[in-house]
């Protein structure tokens, strides 16, 4: 183990080991109740990294570095990841807290988990206390205020109650710090919006096929189009006490919103 990563597991966390049981079907096109969400990515965790590299052309990367500019962290701070996926921004926020800091990174998909892990292990491994556990954004376990920044990239359109989450990710946050949430939207002004339908109503489906789960490519471009757009996500953010900026990127593809906790 190439640093201080720990691997804390719960014994008890809903949805483990569910990628292969039997689900009831969506409820709409591309629309999945959170049971469903949560063994679909347990599902496609195995090629989640392959995917994410061929669909950004591994500017995804970059996003995060930016997120994490924009969260106003340094050395020694307490911060966390929600749906951190397979650990890459947690990954990145180890970096910048360090020496001194800590990284909590936390998942409803034990899969998920398990790559994060596997990836935190290698040398060099993180470069300060990094743990990795399972967790609900919906009922996040931990105290009021106990956190610097709390940060989700690309995983806030999978929260079963938006409103919530991001309540619950204000919550932890201490007064004076930062909620950071970057996701993608929808841009709005052609040629980018022209292309941007073609990939991903096109496009996406076309690669899930391939990847051999075409449900998961399908939810994903309907995922975002459900999402709200810059402005309403910044009046959300707003409602849970956060005075809030946000910066489009990448054409419009990509929105990243800070709110400071008041």
């Amino acid at each position: 183990m190439g640093g201080p990563f720990r691997d804390t597991r719960t014994s008890d966390g809903p949805g483990r080991g569910n990628s292969h049981l039997a689900l009831p079907p969506p409820t709409d096109k591309g629309t999945l109740q959170e049971p469903q969400v949560r063994a679909m990515f347990d599902r496609i965790a195995g090629f989640y990294d392959v995917m994410n590299s061929v669909m950004t052309a591994g500017l995804h990367h970059k996003w995060r570095r930016r997120a994490v500019d924009l969260a106003r962290i340094g050395p020694g701070d307490r911060v966390l990841d929600v749906a951190t996926g397979t650990g890459d921004l947690a990954l990145e926020l180890a970096g910048r807290v360090a020496p001194g800091g800590e990284v909590i990174a936390c998942d409803f998909s034990e899969e998920m988990l398990s790559r994060a892990r596997e990836k935190a292990s290698r040398p060099p491994g993180a470069p300060v206390p990094l743990t990795f556990e399972w967790a609900n954004a919906m009922e996040l376990p931990y105290a009021d205020g106990g956190f610097a920044t709390a940060t989700v990239g690309f995983g806030a359109r999978n929260f079963s109650d938006l409103d919530r989450g991001l309540a619950e990710m204000a919550r932890v946050v201490r007064r004076g710090g930062t909620v950071v949430v970057l996701e993608i939207t929808t841009p709005t002004r052609p040629p980018l919006s022209t292309f941007y339908r073609l990939w991903f109503d096109r496009v996406v489906p076309v690669i899930g096929k391939v990847a051999g789960d075409p449900q998961a490519y399908e939810y994903l471009p309907n995922s975002v189009k459900r999402f709200p757009g810059p402005e309403e996500l910044a009046a959300r953010m707003d409602a849970c006490r956060l005075d809030v900026r946000y910066v489009l990127t990448a054409g419009g593809i990509i929105a990243l919103h800070v709110g400071t906790k008041r």
